[in-house]
């Protein structure tokens, strides 16, 4: 069983993103059972999910989900521009979900937040 924590700045780009995405709450839900869960529980290995460079060390992985189906944003399917930064510390069996944005809003994702909650948590090798 994997467990899941967000960070405030997450909470807060999450309920942003849901009054323009009604339907992101349970896309959300979906896509850690059919991404994060597939590739840490059941092995499954796909292209939805990324390491992001420079940003891994020995005892954890920063991920992008780049593959994230919004029911909002018929017709896109898979590729809806929503992206998912997160955080895999296998020890812990922890997913710590550090930011997602929408790609017409901004291009990559804030790689001073990730680098600021990779030192507060003393994981920045």
């Amino acid at each position: 069983m994997l467990n899941y924590l967000t960070i405030p700045e997450f909470d807060k780009d999450f309920k942003k993103l849901t009054k323009r995405f009604r339907t992101l709450p349970n896309d959300f839900e979906i896509m850690k059972r059919a991404s994060i869960e597939a590739l840490y529980i059941h092995k499954i290995v796909s292209n939805a999910i990324v390491p992001i460079e420079g940003c891994c060390g020995e005892n954890y992985t920063a991920n992008k989900v780049r593959k994230f189906s919004c029911m909002s944003l018929k017709g896109k399917g898979a590729a809806s521009g929503i992206r998912v930064i997160f955080v895999w510390e296998e020890e812990k069996q922890l997913i710590s979900f550090i930011e997602i944005y929408y790609k017409g809003d901004q291009e990559n994702e804030n790689r001073e937040r990730l680098k600021e909650f990779l030192k507060s948590n003393g994981l920045d090798d």
